[in-house]
């Protein structure tokens, strides 16, 4: 596989993290301080949304693995089909609609739009790996430049949304001490200017938005003129397609993908949780107001840096290994909460790039494995790799979406105000635990389901060796 291909086929799945890192550090603080939902609603959105975009995956699956073959492969069809209506959704996603009483439905109709549409590229996209070479290390080659591009994708959209919005989110309103005896005027002063004004932030989130939706072309151009989908190099010219509902089952039983299903699902939980909440907590729990951009730059900085050597690590150490560096975050988040510094905020953010980079490498590198493993077992039936990444992004986006909702309810429940400088000391508790124990909590129990997984780099050679022999 040539370097040319593993480069295009990376560029063709930036646009998604770009965009979903938009959504991911900056929606819940829009939802709140500019569109003025209240908590409970943003948690709606955010749960329903992401929801939806994981019902969506069984769905997509289900009709994936129904697709005849065409001249352009049978998964790079849907990649092109849903494109133009992933920037639609996107676009709407951030504009501030006139109407106040409608704008819940608003948001929640066009965030559940774009992650169902996502989820529609997403399983093509994600599944394309296994038809670009029959090869491990060609896979593991184009997966580590996938990843390095998508967290490349995710350090664009954070910095460019950060950069032109971090206006809406620290006004001069907010800096300095509070006045004496007024400490109540304090807490109602508002933050932002009011959403009414047409002209406020409307502006500049719209031509984020456009900003993206021109990169969301250009990465879809460079896939389709540049990667070339491959039939299934093992699957006899008698060999039928597993039913989905069958294969499905058989999945849901196969206990290499079982475990490392359940451990990644609570480890993305956590990941999430830290995008999301990050901004919400620089911005009312550190007093890092001011420079909660840059921190998230740093965090995306560090993660697309340290791809390579993770890729170099899992190669030379295994890849159940290279899972201890997703804990490296958990202390240095704890010391952020307890001690709020800015010199340890910066520290935090490099260390916790290195953890999210291992988190979204290492489960994209070992589901081929599984899948080649389940292969193995299954020699007579094919089409069943859409099943395998379907189900697996159904299970982390639920999980994701559960997780979201709750700590947006969360907020609600602590009584978060849109617009004021200072949330109570309920809300700024609730971010710390959002941050710091709840993410440890959830990464030290997927690490230790991930113990079990039963594939070793020897069994993958094994496995190597009996698929080459199928060919």
């Amino acid at each position: 596989l040539s370097m040319c291909s593993k480069l295009c086929y990376a560029i063709g799945g930036a646009p998604n993290q770009v965009a979903g890192s938009a959504a991911s550090f900056f929606l819940q603080i829009y939802l709140l301080d500019i569109a003025h939902i209240t908590p409970f609603h943003a948690s709606l959105v955010l749960f329903i949304g992401k929801a939806s975009g994981a019902f969506t995956d069984p769905v997509a699956g289900f009709f994936i693995s129904k697709s005849r073959w065409t001249k352009i492969g049978r998964l790079m069809p849907w990649v092109l089909a849903c494109t133009p209506f992933t920037i639609v959704s996107y676009f709407f996603m951030w504009y501030l609609p006139p109407f106040v009483s409608g704008r819940v439905a608003w948001y929640l109709t066009f965030y559940s739009l774009f992650q169902a549409l996502t989820t529609l590229f997403q399983v093509p996209y994600s599944a394309l790996t296994m038809f670009l070479s029959p090869d491990q290390k060609d896979r593991d080659s184009a997966t580590a430049y996938r990843m390095t591009m998508e967290v490349l994708g995710t350090l664009i959209g954070a910095t460019l949304q950060g950069q032109i919005v971090a206006s809406a989110h620290g006004s001069h309103h907010c800096t300095g001490n509070p006045p004496v005896n007024t400490t109540e005027s304090w807490h109602d002063t508002p933050s932002i200017p009011d959403p009414s004004d047409p002209l406020s932030h409307q502006v500049i989130y719209m031509i984020a938005a456009g900003v993206i939706a021109g990169v969301y072309l250009l990465g879809i151009v460079v896939l389709f003129l540049g990667v070339k989908e491959r039939d299934d190099p093992y699957a006899l010219n008698s060999d039928r397609a597993i039913p989905f509902c069958k294969g499905l089952a058989l999945t849901m039983k196969h206990g290499p993908y079982v475990k490392l299903t359940a451990s990644f699902l609570l480890i993305s939980t956590a990941v999430q949780l830290e995008q999301s909440n990050f901004v919400l907590f620089c911005t009312h729990a550190a007093g890092l107001r001011n420079h909660f951009q840059y921190l998230v730059a740093t965090i995306l900085v560090s993660a697309v840096l340290s791809v390579p050597f993770w890729q170099k690590f899992l190669q030379r150490f295994g890849k159940k290994c290279a899972a201890c560096g997703i804990s490296w975050m958990i202390p240095f988040a704890v010391m952020l909460v307890t001690i709020p510094n800015l010199i340890l905020a910066y520290f935090v953010a490099f260390i916790s790039g290195l953890s999210i980079a291992a988190s979204l490498l290492l489960p994209w590198s070992m589901l081929p494995d599984v899948v080649d493993n389940f292969r193995l077992q299954n020699p007579h039936g094919k089409g069943h790799e859409t099943i395998f990444y379907s189900s697996y992004v159904f299970f982390t986006k639920m999980s994701a979406g559960i997780g979201l909702g709750i700590s947006a309810a969360g907020l609600e429940f602590t009584g978060y105000k849109p617009g004021i400088c200072r949330q109570s000391d309920d809300v700024i508790l609730t971010l710390k635990l959002l941050i710091g124990a709840v993410p440890a909590i959830l990464i030290l129990v997927g690490l230790f389901i991930l113990l079990f997984y039963p594939i070793t780099e020897a069994s993958r050679k094994e496995t190597k060796l009996a698929l080459e022999e199928l060919r």
